[in-house]
């Protein structure tokens, strides 16, 4: 578990209603009926489910979106059940463009027990709301095809299924959609259907091109149990210049440290456009309704601060990394700018925080800062770089060199191997001694 997630409290007194708190935070693009659901969510302690797909080794931020929609709902006295879907991670939902690779069992149970891992830390599995695992493999391997086919699929009507939109959208594509992925959402129907007979759940919440699929299960209860339940389909989130979210040059913002290191994450979050940060504050942090508009005083009043996207920086990366792991990587960025010592840091931060910065690799008998500043690149020829030195514009690891016999010493290593190198203010290298 993450202390640093559980003890986020829902503190805002503006909110006696969490149906309304989430409308605010924007968390509600489409849902059953809304006053039933207000009224369920005020007056009764519901069970509700969540979904996740072992499509890869890690949840991305899309996924962060429902892990905190999990906890605003337990932190309001509603109980989750996080599901993990060893089952339809063998098949994964239909994609927009084309058939998906279909993974081995192995590399699927694995991915499951990562992502298993990482859903555990956003929940409280203790007191009278306590959170459950579950796992669809449990109640789908003991289904056979013909049990499916009669007890569920009689259930599904197939003109109705085409009209659901990704489905549609492949139909008409000349990749078009296999039956497998096709009967994806009865499976997922399946799974609320089980949930619901066997935890009493009468929620479902994912992201709104879930859509039909958690109507699939909404219905499947309705005919088979005579039951109405709930589905709440969070907005897919964009970034205000209509470019697709938790994109970075192409690549997902993964929660994984191993796939996207708690500096990249911090500074994805620091980037953060000002038309897009106190969205981003409702959506992905705790901050109060006050908290969040004194902050937009900030954006208007004093912009080049920054302090909206520094507050929305430190916490979300606390809340994926831990607080520990978010001040190294503040403390990093400090000292690529100048502003402190990098012997503080740990070397994943340090390889982290120079990742994008030219790196050379240096003998350890080339040490001398002339023959450095021109193998780096930040000196176009030696006597550029004795003109540097001279002046005094160099500097190691944040310590200023002056004179042409300037040199790196073992001593001045970071973890034996690594210096870092700056002529002037803005131009750094990194270099990684050989020997």
């Amino acid at each position: 578990m993450s202390v640093s997630v559980l003890e986020q409290q829902r503190n805002d007194d503006s909110f006696e209603n969490i149906w309304q708190e989430l409308k605010w935070r924007g968390l509600v693009h489409v849902s059953t009926d809304e006053q039933a659901l207000e009224k369920a969510l005020s007056e009764q302690t519901l069970t509700f489910y969540t979904g996740y797909d072992p499509t890869a080794a890690s949840l991305h931020l899309g996924h962060l979106v429902q892990l905190l929609l999990m906890r605003r709902l337990q932190l309001a006295g509603h109980k989750p059940l996080g599901l993990v879907g060893g089952a339809t991670g063998l098949i994964g939902d239909p994609r927009q463009t084309s058939e998906r690779v279909l993974n081995s069992r192995d590399v699927v149970s694995e991915w499951v027990s990562k992502l298993r891992t990482q859903i555990e830390r956003f929940l409280d599995f203790e007191g009278e709301n306590a959170a459950q695992m579950v796992n669809n493999l449990e109640w789908t391997s003991e289904l056979s095809a013909i049990d499916f086919l009669r007890e569920i699929g009689k259930n599904f009507r197939v003109g109705t299924m085409v009209k659901k939109e990704i489905v549609a959208k492949r139909l008409n594509s000349d990749e078009g959609i296999s039956y497998t992925e096709f009967s994806y959402q009865v499976l997922q129907g399946n799974d609320f259907l089980e949930l619901n007979r066997r935890y009493g759940c009468t929620l479902q919440t994912g992201g709104s091109d879930q859509w039909g699929n958690l109507t699939s299960g909404t219905e499947l209860i309705r005919k088979t149990e005579g039951k109405s339940v709930h589905a709440i389909g969070t907005p897919l989130i964009t970034n205000s210049d209509g470019t697709k979210f938790g994109k970075s040059e192409g690549n997902a913002i993964w929660l994984d440290a191993q796939m996207c290191s708690p500096y990249a994450f911090y500074q994805f979050w620091l980037n953060t456009a000002d038309a897009d940060v106190l969205d981003r504050l409702k959506v992905f942090t705790f901050k109060t309704r006050e908290e969040i508009e004194q902050l937009g005083v900030a954006v208007e009043q004093e912009p080049h601060k920054r302090l909206a996207q520094k507050t929305l920086a430190f916490d979300v990366t606390s809340l994926v990394h831990g607080v520990e792991a978010t001040q190294k990587v503040i403390a990093a960025s400090e000292a690529l700018f100048g502003k402190g010592s990098f012997s503080d840091l740990d070397e994943d931060t340090l390889v982290a925080a120079t990742a994008e910065l030219p790196r050379a690799c240096v003998n350890v008998d080339g040490l001398d800062m002339v023959n450095v500043l021109c193998e780096s690149g930040l000196s176009e020829s030696k006597s550029a770089a004795r003109r540097t030195l001279k002046e005094g514009g160099a500097s190691i690891n944040n310590v200023k060199v002056q004179g042409e016999d300037a040199a790196i010493s073992l001593d001045d290593l970071l973890f034996g191997r690594y210096a870092l190198i700056r002529r002037g203010k803005k131009n750094m290298a990194v270099i990684e001694v050989t020997r």
